[in-house]
């Protein structure tokens, strides 16, 4: 059995709604995203500033297990990438996610079972 159309057609219809609204996305912001986090570090960095609402350089260095440029350099790469916050107090720098969305998305990604098997199967 062949795993493409034997003939070429398509759903006109379809497929100009479909590529309007992929000119109103921001592929590329997308695009930058899922390569943000598809870094096991970037993830970990993620996840942890959703479990709690804000962390320091410090915190992420221990929470990771890494030096504190190591976490510097993830965490400065999340904020470059507008997924991340940061604010200084003092000499402490302390980095947040950038709003909700990141958020819900991190808890959606870190969900077992039947919330990604029900989007992959849209």
């Amino acid at each position: 059995m062949k795993d493409s159309c034997e003939i070429y057609c398509y759903d006109e219809p379809k497929v100009l709604k479909v590529q309007v609204a992929l000119q109103r996305q921001d592929i590329q912001g997308m695009t930058r995203m899922f390569k943000a986090l598809a870094d096991e570090t970037r993830m970990k960095i993620a996840f942890a500033l959703c479990e709690e609402e804000e962390l320091c350089v410090c915190d992420v260095a221990n929470i990771i297990g890494s030096s504190l440029a190591t976490a510097s350099h993830h965490l400065r790469s999340l904020k470059q990438l507008g997924l991340a916050k940061f604010r200084k107090e003092g000499k402490l720098a302390f980095y947040s996610l950038q709003d909700a969305h990141v958020r819900h998305f991190i808890h959606l990604a870190s969900t077992p079972g039947k919330e990604l098997n029900a989007l992959a199967a849209q």
